[in-house]
């Protein structure tokens, strides 16, 4: 998986492109978005709560605007994850 290929893939599709990096247990809870969010796991394991989502590597996950939505590193090791948010 290329970060590059990914931003370019996105901003070419009106998304931003971001990184998290996060620790085992850590918790981004209850966020609700005005604009639509592309997620993809590079490392390690997430789970998307309000999705129900715990996608493999490498998987692109939607969230669309305005659903209300917990990201949380459920694994044992650091993890990664690229973001990206419709511009």
């Amino acid at each position: 998986m290329n970060p590059e290929q990914i931003k370019k893939d996105w901003n070419s599709r009106g998304y931003s492109f971001g990184i998290f990096k996060d620790y085992p247990g850590q918790v981004w809870a209850d966020f609700v978005h005005k604009i639509d969010e592309l997620v993809v796991l590079a490392e390690g394991e997430i789970e998307i709560e309000g999705k129900s989502e715990v996608p493999p590597i490498g998987k692109e996950v939607f969230i669309p605007a305005k659903a209300m939505h917990t990201v949380r590193n459920v694994g044992k090791t650091n993890n990664a994850w690229y973001y990206g948010y419709k511009k």
